[in-house]
């Protein structure tokens, strides 16, 4: 299968690497097109078998389909300048951790690590599959909590509009120049230290 990138943009990268990695995108204009269950199930079979410590796989995911009660109560959460563009996007899923250990109660400092490398496999997948997912953080976690009726050990973390990447000319201006903006990182040799950290 093709992986395809948003808009077709060429990603440059100093070093060979996977195109699903290189190809990974998050967009804010996403198409009308659904997504299918069995499209769904892959990307939540690549995210289960992601490591966490002790094998406890702390994640949790609500998935609210566009025209649910889910899907609606997470757009609720959102904030004002992630609704206009979350709400094309097919699917909303929030992400959540259990915040202790089943096996004996202690809190898990690696809970929210341990979504993060789930999330990844789920993205790796998604663009895979021609999908692109948006992860916010702006989004009113109380609300959400006390719209979904969360146990005290279970903490949100991100909210993700899920979708096939759409025309960038359905968004605002501002928004079109960010979602066309080339792609960058900071050089290795601002983030990767051997030996010391200077």
């Amino acid at each position: 299968m093709e992986v395809i990138t948003a808009y077709n943009k060429e990603t440059p990268t100093d070093h060979a690497i996977l195109n699903v990695i290189k190809n990974r995108w998050s967009p804010r204009s996403f198409s009308d097109e659904s997504i299918t269950q069995d499209t769904l199930e892959r990307l939540f079979e690549a995210l289960r078998w992601a490591p966490s410590a002790m094998n406890e796989q702390p994640w949790r995911i609500i998935v609210g389909r566009k025209g649910d009660s889910a899907y609606q109560r997470m757009f609720e959460s959102l904030m004002p300048g992630n609704q206009p563009w979350a709400a094309k996007a097919p699917v909303l899923l929030t992400t959540l951790i259990k915040k202790t250990y089943t096996r004996n109660g202690a809190p898990n400092g690696s809970a929210k690590h341990d979504l993060g490398l789930a999330i990844g496999n789920l993205s790796a997948q998604a663009t895979h599959e021609g999908l692109g997912l948006h992860q916010m953080g702006g989004f009113n976690r109380s609300q959400l909590a006390e719209l979904f009726n969360l146990p005290e050990d279970y903490e949100p973390v991100t909210v993700i509009a899920l979708g096939y990447p759409g025309n960038p000319d359905q968004l605002t201006e501002d928004l079109r120049a960010r979602e066309l903006a080339p792609r960058n990182r900071k050089e290795l040799n601002e983030i990767i230290y051997y030996g010391d950290f200077k």
